[in-house]
Order: structure tokens, then C-alpha cells, then sequence
């Protein structure tokens, strides 16, 4: 749906104020006392004008001891405080081992001491204390702090992360994305029809262009066969998306997407090298279609400017990628603001799609549906998934929230067995 016709309902617009999770009586850091009169205040880190600053719980605890556990691809966080209270998060997926080196090179000495309460006085001393080293690895790192933080919230308050931020314990409507560049284009079809008529799934996203390859693709013609039998099998029975990955040009991008509306595809993700936010917006003013992305991204600041310019029509922050649930929260906040919807990135089986599942399920503007890899078998599926349990299910085309306390799964002891260990403790 285009910004235009995309409109908040009550209890979204309430949310803005009131925060849900977040204490009235609470200061609102990042207000700039003595603005120039008839200036917006000037907020800090993502907020919003009327943020509240989280407390969900009493404060009084204090961090004293951060641990991870990490293969090269993965890697789990342990926070536990001085009462015994521990939580669960993950850093996010690939070089995962480099990222659990950040976490205690970088991030532990500043969070050890601090109280656990005080989640937006956290994210931010670790982005703000960590001036010479931004971005990427640094947010990897504190992804996995704060999910481990908000699971320690769940146990104590003994609910779910969704309904601490507002929401509430029901299914989520999934897209199945394909990752596969090497995937024929009726083998593509034949694997989302039986997926539709078995699981119930009613949108899928498969592949065109190559990625960040300057107007490549994966063989000749690929792209156009792809759109030409995709769009032509299933465009009346599912909606459908398509993703570049950071592969074309603006004029590439425009022509490719008027094939894609001419085939009944209705959103077309990254289609343009991310960094070059013109481009997007250049592509986004001419199609008719969504366009969405922003899964790479982890500046707020950067944020703030592609939404208040209105870069994409929908946003996919990656809440692994851009520092955990706190971060992402305030980026959707700012969405929601200026009618944006939010579907929030989550491309493996891994924990990002459970800390998702939690967010869809709470911020104020959320997208029709949530992705949900199709390569079950495939790539990085089959090990995450054995990090954790239960296995998250699909019925009838929905993904099922756990309504267990904190992130609502178990870790296998096993998987923790196999990885490396390192530790930082207080004092």
C-alpha cells in the first residue's frame, strides 16, 4: 500500500503517546530545553516527539555478568543480573564469533553495573561510548544485549515481550521468502504452489536481478522469466513481492518494476544499492507499486531522514542489524508518525523471527505480513534451529507466537556445548 492510503487506526495513533510499556511519570530525554521557538525539540538516538523512556520493570538490579556463546554463524547472549534473574538474546546471524568479540571488547565494560531497567540509557551509552567504532559490528553486538535484556524482562514480569510493548499473544501472517538465485523459474512456482496449498501461505517474495551486482542477474534473461512465469502462475491466487537486493540503477529498477506491476507483483524490495537513498527515492516517486527495504541500515539518524523524506514506502528495519528491539521500536515509532507501515527484516529461522513475530504483534503500524524463509532445509535454517525449541509452526498460513514469558522458547543445552565460550563479569 502506498504512504497514502495506509491510515493508523485509534489505538495505534494512542500508542504514540502513550507508549505502551513505558512509564507517563518517566523523563523525556532528548527534549532541548530552550528551543528556539517554533522548532521541534531536538531528540536523540530515534525518539520521538512524547517518547517515553521504557520501565518495565522496578529498578534497583544491576547487571553483573554478560556471556555468549558462538559459532562463526551464530551466536547466543546471556544477561544475567545481581538477583539471579537471566535472559536470553542472539547477535545477529554470519560472522557472528567477530560480533561476540565486539560484545566484550566493546560493549560489556559499559553495560556491567548498569540496571537492567534502564533499557534506552543502555542501547544509547553503547552507541554514544562507541563514537570511533560505528555502526555494523557494534549493533550486531548490541542486538544481541538488548534481546537478552527484554527476554530478562519477560521472566521477571513473567509474560511475553509483545505484551510488555503493548501488544498481544495472537498469529502473524507470513510471506514465504525465497532466498535462491540459482532457482529456475517454474521450479520456483511448482515449490510456492505446493507450499500455498499445504501450509495456507497466501503471499510469496522470490528473487530478481543479482545482488549489488550493477545491473547484473544470475544467468541472461533470468529476471524477466522469472516476473513473465511467477506473476503469470500465481499472481491471482497470492500476493506477490520481489526483491533486487541492492541490484539496479534507478531506469533499470523503474523498468523492472513496471514489468513487476504489469504481472500483478505488488512490492518491490531494495531495488537499488541501499546506500544510494536517491535512487531509491527516485524509483519509489515513479512506480505505482510499494517499494520497500532498509534492511542493511543502522543509523537512526540515517533513518529518520529516508522516512521524513519517504525513501520507501514501507520500512524493514532488521532488528538484529540495527542494535535490538529498543532501536527498532523507535524506528517504527517514527514510521507510524508519518503513516508509514513497518515489517520488520527477519530472513532465517533464527531468533530474529521470534523477536519480529513479538514486534509485529505490537508497534503501532504494522505491514499485511511477516517474511518467513522457504529454504527449510537450506543455508543457515537447519542450524539455527537447533539452537532453540519449540520450533516456531505455521497454521494456516500464520505464524503461531509463543505465549510463554520473555521470548517464549527454550535453549538447547546441547547447541551451547558446541560453542565457544567467553564471559565479562563485574568487578
Amino acid at each position: 500500500m502506498k504512504r497514502r492510503s495506509f491510515i493508523r487506526n485509534s489505538a495505534s495513533a494512542a500508542l504514540l503517546t502513550a507508549m505502551a510499556g513505558c512509564d507517563p511519570s518517566t523523563r523525556q530525554t532528548g527534549d532541548s530545553p530552550g528551543a528556539v521557538t517554533g522548532k521541534l525539540p531536538y531528540l536523540h538516538q530515534g525518539r520521538i516527539e512524547g517518547y517515553r523512556d521504557f520501565n518495565v520493570i522496578d529498578r534497583g538490579l544491576t547487571i553483573n555478568k554478560i556471556e555468549t556463546f558462538s559459532t562463526q554463524n551464530i551466536a547466543l547472549v546471556r544477561v544475567t543480573a545481581d538477583s539471579g534473574d537471566t535472559g536470553w538474546g542472539q547477535i545477529s546471524t554470519y560472522n557472528s564469533d567477530i560480533a561476540a568479540t565486539i560484545l566484550h571488547r566493546n560493549l560489556a565494560q559499559i553495560v556491567l553495573g548498569m540496571d537492567p531497567a534502564a533499557i534506552d540509557e543502555i542501547v544509547d551509552e553503547c552507541i554514544e561510548r562507541n563514537l570511533k567504532y560505528p555502526w555494523s559490528y557494534v549493533n550486531r553486538a548490541l542486538g544481541g544485549i538488548d534481546t537478552a535484556i527484554w527476554d530478562l524482562y519477560g521472566q521477571i514480569r513473567q509474560k511475553p515481550v509483545c505484551e510488555l510493548l503493548g501488544g498481544s499473544v495472537t498469529p502473524v501472517p507470513v510471506y514465504g521468502s525465497s532466498m535462491s538465485r540459482t532457482i529456475k523459474p517454474d521450479e520456483e512456482v511448482a515449490r510456492m504452489t505446493r507450499i500455498r496449498d499445504e501450509m495456507g501461505i497466501k503471499a510469496f517474495k522470490f528473487r530478481i536481478g543479482k545482488e549489488a551486482s550493477r545491473n547484473g542477474d544470475a544467468w541472461e534473461n533470468r529476471t524477466e522469466d522469472m516476473i513473465s512465469t511467477v506473476g503469470g502462475a500465481l499472481s491471482a491466487s497470492c500476493s506477490l513481492l520481489a526483491d533486487a537486493n541492492s541490484c539496479y540503477t534507478p531506469d533499470r529498477a523503474i523498468h523492472y518494476g513496471r514489468m513487476l506491476e504489469e504481472f500483478g507483483v505488488q512490492q518491490f524490495e531494495e531495488p537499488c544499492p541501499y546506500w544510494e537513498t536517491d535512487w531509491i527515492r527516485e524509483v519509489t516517486g515513479a512506480l505505482g507499486m510499494d517499494v520497500s527495504g532498509g534492511e542493511q541500515d543502522n543509523d537512526i539518524a540515517r533513518w529518520r531522514s529516508m522516512i521524513n523524506s519517504h525513501t520507501f514506502d514501507i520500512i524493514q528495519p532488521d532488528p538484529l542489524y540495527l542494535g535490538g528491539i529498543t532501536r527498532t521500536w523507535r524506528t517504527a515509532l517514527m514510521a507510524s508518525k508519518v503513516g508509514i507501515p513497518c515489517i520488520p527484516h527477519s530472513a532465517n529461522h533464527g531468533m530474529v523471527t521470534l523477536f519480529t513475530l513479538h514486534l509485529m504483534r505490537a508497534i503501532p503500524n504494522p505491514g499485511k505480513y511477516l517474511e518467513f524463509s522457504i529454504e527449510f532445509e537450506e543455508g543457515i535454517n537447519h542450524e539455527v534451529r537447533s539452537m532453540y525449541g519449540p520450533a516456531l509452526e505455521i497454521e494456516d498460513g500464520k505464524l503461531n507466537l509463543p505465549a510463554e514469558p520473555g521470548w517464549g522458547v527454550t535453549v538447547n543445552p546441547e547447541w551451547l556445548l558446541k560453542a565457544d565460550y567467553q564471559a565479562s563479569e563485574l568487578g
